[in-house]
């Protein structure tokens, strides 16, 4: 903890009023009933192809929502409640699912794939869906979850200081710093998954046809699947997981490194996918039959970003000009906050990254990587139970106890933050995390469950249905003002003429622009080379 102490206290205040933040929530789009809606994405809210806020993900059902950056925890929950209000306003009786498991699903065939328009680009999004569609099956891309965008303004990493190999350029320096982060993050992310985590339990049609050792009960819906010391199924082998994809092991030592092993996944044929085939007559199976079609497909936990440019690919954006911002990937939709997410839950996430960003972070090993696996799979299926232990550097220890010794490693962050932004707020979240930690029943998944069982008769699907009914409720008790809806109203506008700009000037033919997409120079880019 010394160490940590010394660190936060070499450095300047104001980095810690440094932070940027995002979010990108996912959420079903369901009926009344709470059935998956077989609605287009509504046409109030602007072209999923080109809304810059308001857009769709794997399915025309999965609305997702997309805040700008902010410097204010209040901002950030402030915009994300905006779009809901937004979202609310076009919908109808439907309701977005409060949850990351999703509703009873009808088979896949009636899952629709998200439709962008007629444009290359928009048939390059509907493709690559199809793809996953053929890969993974459209139940596990009905899952939901939160993603959170993390990074430091240019002012805090100028205050962090200078690298300290003076021949080390100092962006290529931010790129070492931002991937000591990720590796750190792995090591520890399962905390994560313990503290937040709130996806025990699913609809029993997630599961239908596949093998499980989940326990069920009978709610006469259709049946609820659980562990009952789960803490997120989405993390756990019944989640965002490919068997094809545990093969690359990415090394995220260097950047050059974490981008030839996507390349590699990218250009290498890759047989199941090959017998998949390419083509289906004049339509698409997928983008490519490699390994991965694009940079999106690999589902890791955190990713290295920056944003691109229009046909730009991510891992050439990456290459041209370095680490924009991480993204957080393995939070679940908490059932019981209207947008999905709190205030604590941001403070505790600034402090535990400030911390993988400021803690040693030794370069990681494929023995080290299969055991970060291993950890965050036991977690994510039985975190809550005690007999689990959890592999650190070869020592046996519990959840608890190793979440215990991080929590205190963050105390120096979290009165730092505080200082820098007034108040109690990030000391306080530890103290509720600790104290949680002491009663494992008091985690969200355990209330989670405890509220399926005793108040909504075991079942999966009314607990979620009344919980997004009273979301609902509470986001149109607050509605848009006046200036917030003339902007949404422009925004949507505005990005229904741009789709239809894009496709009138659209003439080169789709396989001709999917091969010279799938083709660009991937590798070539400044920080991608060695250093000195």
């Amino acid at each position: 903890m010394t160490g940590i102490h010394q660190r936060v206290q070499g450095v300047a205040p104001a980095v810690f009023n440094g932070i940027l933040r995002g979010i990108e929530k996912e959420g079903l789009r369901v009926r009344a009933d709470g059935e998956l809606a077989q609605t287009p994405h509504p046409a109030g809210l602007g072209s999923a192809l080109t809304h810059p806020r308001i857009t769709t993900d794997f399915s025309e059902s999965q609305l997702e929502l997309i805040t700008g950056v902010h410097t204010s925890v209040g901002g950030l929950l402030a915009e994300l409640m905006e779009l809901h209000q937004v979202v609310y306003r076009h919908i109808g009786d439907e309701l977005v699912w409060g949850s990351s498991m999703p509703c009873r699903l009808p088979d896949d065939d009636r899952i629709p794939i998200a439709q962008y328009g007629r444009s290359n680009v928009g048939r390059m999004k509907t493709v690559y869906r199809q793809g996953l569609s053929q890969r993974y099956g459209r139940h596990m891309q009905t899952i939901s979850g939160i993603h959170y965008n993390f990074s430091l303004s240019d002012e805090a990493w100028a205050l962090l200081g200078p690298p300290p190999d003076r021949a080390v350029a100092p962006e290529i320096h931010r790129d070492q710093r931002y991937l000591a982060l990720i590796r750190n993050f792995r090591r520890h992310s399962w905390m994560l998954l313990l503290l937040l985590g709130s996806a025990p339990a699913a609809c029993a049609s997630f599961v239908a046809g596949r093998s499980h050792r989940l326990a069920t009960w009978d709610d006469g819906r259709g049946g609820t699947v659980f562990a009952p010391h789960a803490t997120s199924l989405r993390m756990g082998t019944l989640g965002y997981q490919s068997d094809a994809q545990s093969s690359l092991a990415a090394s995220f030592n260097d950047l050059r490194g974490y981008a030839e092993t996507l390349y590699r996944a990218m250009t290498e044929p890759y047989a199941p996918y090959e017998a998949i085939g390419l083509r289906e007559g004049d339509g698409y199976r997928q983008l490519a039959t490699t390994l991965l079609q694009i940079e999106n497909e690999f589902y890791g936990k955190i990713r290295p970003k920056r944003i691109t440019r229009p046909g730009e690919r991510p891992l050439r954006a990456l290459g041209d000009r370095g680490i924009e911002y991480i993204e957080v990937r393995c939070l679940d939709v908490d059932p019981f906050m209207p947008v999905g997410i709190d205030a604590a839950a941001i403070r505790l996430l600034d402090v535990f990254l400030l911390h993988c960003l400021l803690a040693d972070s030794p370069p990681d090993t494929a023995d080290e990587v299969a055991a970060i696996s291993r950890n965050q799979r036991l977690v994510a299926e039985a975190g809550r139970d005690p007999g689990i232990r959890l592999d650190r550097g070869g020592e046996s220890i519990t959840p608890a106890d190793w979440c215990g010794d991080l929590l205190a490693q963050c105390e120096p962050i979290a009165a730092a933050l505080d200082e820098a932004h007034g108040g109690q707020g990030h000391r306080q979240v530890l103290a509720d995390m600790r104290r949680a930690l002491a009663d494992l029943s008091s985690l969200p998944s355990a209330r989670v469950l405890r509220a399926i069982e005793e108040r909504h008769g075991r079942s999966y699907e009314e607990f979620v249905l009344a919980q997004s009914r009273r979301h609902r409720d509470e986001i149109r008790a607050h509605p848009l003002s006046p200036e917030a809806r003339a902007r949404h109203e422009q925004l949507a506008s505005r990005s229904l003429e741009e789709q239809r700009r894009i496709e009138a000037a659209d003439d080169e033919p789709f396989e001709s622009y999917r091969r010279r997409y799938l083709e660009q120079d991937l590798l070539s880019g400044a920080h991608f080379r060695p250093g000195p």
